[in-house]
């Protein structure tokens, strides 16, 4: 691939796909690096009911193979390969594959993600999808009745619990400390709740369940003593990391790693543009998502006509 490709589009989750979509709608012929998870982590996500357009809902994988044909249909390219070393000094910008494959590209759009943090236990990996979760916006609904067990004690734990209460008969928060590290105000929202429990100074050492979560086992870290639980929901709520390795000292980064963008999804390197978990650590939605693929998109083909690059 010698010639210069007029967008580039890194990560293939639905920002990326969507990017690609708009792209190649727009006469662009963007190639997308699917990197080491192609589709994102909607691929471990099995029923996906908040997505617009399908009202029975979708299988994760199934609506991210619908997004790349979709682009694929326009003329998007889209490739296994990862993305190891960016060089955005000068035009046109350089992509260095694994093995060692250069690409050139006017501009680039970044939507490498992000990726849920585990607590890498017996049955969390196996259960992902059968009542492990990292996300309770996308799976709550799934648990209605049934008593729930989240994991954290940060401000995203309590609204994931809080979340939870919506859909639950009861849920547990368990804590490795004897007290939170969420702001003073969601911690009393959390104290206030009649269906929110408290486990302190314990740790979740294994979830339970054959074909589905039926409970955990647990472990108080002052004495010892183990225990377990019944639930038929596991939710891992300790944070979220980006994706964004490969831009250290390249690109914008905040103090968690996030993509720092100006206006929408522009970075501070003119042509290169971040949509996506990999700079959205606030809403983490498909949805979402895709809204700021389709703005990435849209600026990188103003951005090239200006510059006359057609």
């Amino acid at each position: 691939m010698s010639e210069v490709q007029k967008v580039a589009i890194i990560g293939s989750g639905p920002a990326g796909l969507t990017a690609a979509l708009y792209a190649a709608r727009a006469n662009l012929a963007p190639i997308v690096f699917e990197g080491q998870q192609p589709g994102g982590q909607l691929t471990i996500t099995t029923d996906v009911e908040n997505y617009p357009g399908f009202p029975e809902g979708i299988q994760g994988p199934e609506l991210m193979d619908l997004f790349r044909k979709q682009a694929q249909r326009f003329g998007a390219v889209t490739e296994f390969k990862t993305v190891t070393k960016v060089d955005f000094d000068q035009q046109p910008y350089t992509l260095e594959l694994e093995g060692g494959e250069e690409i050139k590209a006017h501009s680039v759009i970044v939507s490498t993600g992000s990726s849920a943090l585990w607590l890498d236990i017996p049955g969390e990996d196996r259960l992902q999808g059968k009542g492990v979760s990292a996300c309770a916006t996308c799976d709550g609904f799934f648990f209605k009745e049934e008593e729930i067990v989240v994991v954290g004690g940060g401000d995203t734990a309590m609204e994931e619990a809080l979340f939870l209460t919506k859909f639950g008969s009861k849920v547990t928060v368990v804590h490795r400390r004897d007290e939170l590290r969420a702001s003073k105000i969601m911690q009393q929202r959390a104290f206030d709740h009649p269906k929110l429990e408290f486990i302190w100074n314990t740790q979740v050492t294994e979830v339970l369940g054959e074909n589905k979560v039926s409970g955990v086992k647990l472990k108080n870290a002052l004495t010892g003593e183990e225990s377990s639980l019944d639930c038929g929901g596991f939710f891992v709520a300790i944070g979220h990391r980006p994706n964004t390795e490969l831009f250290k000292d390249v690109l914008e980064l905040d103090a968690q790693g996030y993509l720092v963008t100006h206006d929408d999804v522009k970075t501070k390197v003119e042509g290169v543009y971040a949509c996506g978990d990999a700079q959205d650590h606030f809403y983490r939605q498909a949805v979402s998502a895709a809204g700021t693929g389709c703005m990435a998109a849209i600026r990188a083909e103003r951005w090239l006509a200006e510059h006359g690059i057609e």
